[in-house]
Formats: structure tokens, C-alpha cells, sequence
């Protein structure tokens, strides 16, 4: 199977030996187009280290919240049944994939990255499911059923968001592994989960603890 022609070149444009690969996921019964583990095992140049923190192709990974998200809606379908998803800074489009398939009645993928947006759509064809596209969170209506976010905290910057997904969304679904101090009155922990992100990043172990939170637009 040939890879998405544009995330291929943008790939490439960062790590000139970069190849975009069909992966399966562990215990998920889904699969993305993702970077080569194999290109991973080298060190790299410090044009090519500038290149990855200057334009990180996140999209090019699933990452251990995303995962770990994807497996709790396969587990638990009623969270999305025949409701209308929001998936926040979506990436691979892992999240929302994960609900499409669980029976969402509609799911919007939303990421400022044109390049995630393009990883979420190759995706979705790749899963066999259909999805919608927006660039920006601010500019849908506050007309879906659950916002879901996966590995977004990773910046504390965003933590702020945590108020404006009740903004959209009458509920919202938080999978996190980096915030330790998690403390927001609105955000009750539902669950810890285990993944990894993929390709094996040799993260340390925490970061493949999970924590899942939920709020409610009820609640306020």
C-alpha cells in the first residue's frame, strides 16, 4: 500500500529516510499510517533535531493517550453511540476514528495542523469510517454531545482550554499521561489506563500511565 503522498514528502522533509507504514495497534482493532519504527533507531543530525522540534510531526505517531482513548471507546461504546464528537487537537485522528467506529452519529476531527488534518482523513479511509474537518475549535457551534481530547496537556499553555471544551461540547472526555498535578473543579478522574505510543518512543514509564477525566456541562 503506497503512503498518502503529501504526509510522505512532508515526512520526508524532516527526515530524508522517513517512511510512513501501516501499523497495526496493540489490543485496538484499528490501524494508522505511521512513522517506521525503523527510522527511529538512529541518532540524529542537529539539522534534522532543529527540522523535528520546529514542525513536530505529531501526526505521524499514535501517542499513549490516544491509544489508550481509542481502546476505552471500543470498551465502553456507549460513551459515543449515536452522539455528535468533537475530537480536539485530533493528530492521527486516533480519537475520533476510535468513536466513529463505536457508532457515532457524527465526528469533526479538529487540528490547526493542515498536516493532521490530512494524517486524520488518510486515517479515516484507512478505517473505513467517515469523518468531518475543522481548523478551528472557536469557530464550530456549540452543538456536539462530547468533545474528546487525547495528549493535548502536554504543553501546561493549553490547560486553559479545559474551560473551553464545556464551550462546545455538553461533555468532555480528557485522556492525559504527562499532568501530574491535574486539579480543575469540573474534571472528575475516571479511570488510569495503560499504553504506549507507537512507534516505542522509550518513554519512561509514567508516560504510559493514563489518566482519563470527565466533565459536564450539568455540573456547572
Amino acid at each position: 500500500m503506497t503512503a498518502p503522498i503529501h504526509l510522505q514528502q512532508a515526512l520526508s522533509g524532516l527526515l530524508g529516510d522517513a517512511r510512513l507504514v501501516v501499523s497495526e495497534l496493540p489490543a485496538c482493532d484499528l490501524k494508522l499510517w505511521l512513522i517506521d519504527a525503523h527510522n527511529m533507531d538512529r541518532a540524529f543530525s542537529p539539522e534534522e533535531t532543529r527540522r523535528i522540534l520546529h514542525e513536530p510531526p505529531y501526526w505521524a505517531f499514535c501517542w499513549a493517550s490516544g491509544l489508550a482513548m481509542a481502546r476505552y471507546l471500543a470498551a465502553r461504546p456507549e460513551w459515543v453511540a449515536g452522539k455528535r464528537v468533537l475530537d480536539f487537537g485530533a493528530g492521527s485522528g486516533i480519537a475520533g476514528i476510535a468513536a466513529a467506529r463505536a457508532g457515532a452519529l457524527e465526528v469533526v476531527a479538529c487540528d490547526l495542523d493542515p498536516l493532521a488534518l490530512q494524517a486524520s482523513r488518510a486515517n479515516a479511509a484507512l478505517n473505513q469510517v467517515q469523518l468531518g474537518y475543522s481548523s478551528d475549535f472557536f469557530a464550530e457551534a456549540d452543538r456536539f454531545d462530547l468533545v474528546l481530547v487525547a495528549d493535548v496537556l502536554y504543553d501546561r499553555a493549553n490547560l486553559p482550554l479545559l474551560d473551553a471544551f464545556l464551550s462546545r461540547g455538553h461533555q468532555a472526555l480528557v485522556a492525559d499521561s504527562r499532568v501530574r498535578d491535574f486539579r480543575h473543579p469540573l474534571y472528575r478522574q475516571l479511570d488510569t489506563l495503560h499504553a504506549l505510543t507507537l512507534p516505542d518512543l522509550a518513554e519512561p514509564h509514567e508516560f504510559r500511565q493514563v489518566s482519563l477525566y470527565h466533565a459536564s456541562r450539568s455540573a456547572l
